[in-house]
């Protein structure tokens, strides 16, 4: 099938962890009053240091807004174009929130289906609700092809060998406890059928699931970055993809 080169989108999607925004504007306006302070008590000399910090914040409020209003769109749109989809299969996005992923999915997917399974937290992405996903889903004319389901990662309900393609975009580092990072794992493979394939996107512990992944006989595992626009998390701190497949 066509490649899907656009990525502009008619629904509303929100901003990812929004309490991060909210950190770093205030880490900007605290290190130019410190400045200010600075360089009036011990001039300019040592005043401009706060101010260089301020810059380099400002700049990551920037990277940070364009990932989560734009550039996820534009990395995860070639993300699903290399998928190679055939456009019948079905389709899991772990964490799928407003349905940055999971629509495009189902624009991809014309005889299949894409299923979203979330604990709707708004602390992990602002106005994150199933009413939300569904008004997306209408806009972007895809709701005939989504199922909504409240769920856990860690105990996802759904029957073994479920899906075709399992998804997830910087969902899975909200889960604190390693152990229940692990367990998401251990879900995902028990639900994606032989012959599937894994995608996740992330901030933190790839190389942890990568090494799950391995252990659970899963083929072809493969880790690669995402380029600056995935940054999240910091200046220092960039997305991964991790990819894998399941065995035949």
């Amino acid at each position: 099938m066509p490649l899907m080169t656009t990525v502009r989108r008619r629904g509303s999607y929100g901003v990812d962890a929004p309490y991060v925004v909210f950190g770093l504007a205030c880490a900007v306006v605290g290190m130019v009053f410190a400045g200010i302070g600075v360089t009036f008590g011990f001039g300019i000399a040592f005043g401009w240091i706060p101010f260089a910090v301020a810059a380099i914040e400002l700049v990551s409020v920037a990277l940070y807004l364009h990932t989560t209003r734009r550039g996820k769109f534009v990395v995860w749109s070639g993300l699903l174009d290399d998928l190679g989809l055939r456009g019948d299969e079905r389709l899991l996005d772990l964490g799928c929130g407003r349905g940055a992923v999971l629509l495009m999915a189902a624009e991809r997917l014309p005889a299949g289906e894409s299923v979203g399974v979330d604990l709707w937290r708004t602390v992990d992405q602002s106005g994150n609700a199933p009413a939300v996903t569904e008004r997306n889903a209408e806009a972007e004319g895809v709701r005939d092809r989504i199922e909504l389901r409240t769920g856990d990662m860690t105990a996802l309900p759904f029957d073994d060998a479920s899906f075709d393609v399992i998804v997830s975009s910087l969902a899975i580092h909200n889960i604190k406890n390693p152990d229940a990072r692990t367990r998401a794992i251990d879900e995902a493979v028990r639900v994606l059928r032989p012959g599937g394939r894994l995608l996740i996107a992330d901030i933190a512990a790839i190389d942890d699931h990568r090494r799950r992944l391995a252990d659970l006989g899963l083929t072809d595992v493969r880790v690669r970055p995402l380029g600056w626009r995935m940054w999240w998390g910091g200046p220092w701190m960039g997305t991964r993809a991790l990819s894998a497949g399941k065995s035949s």
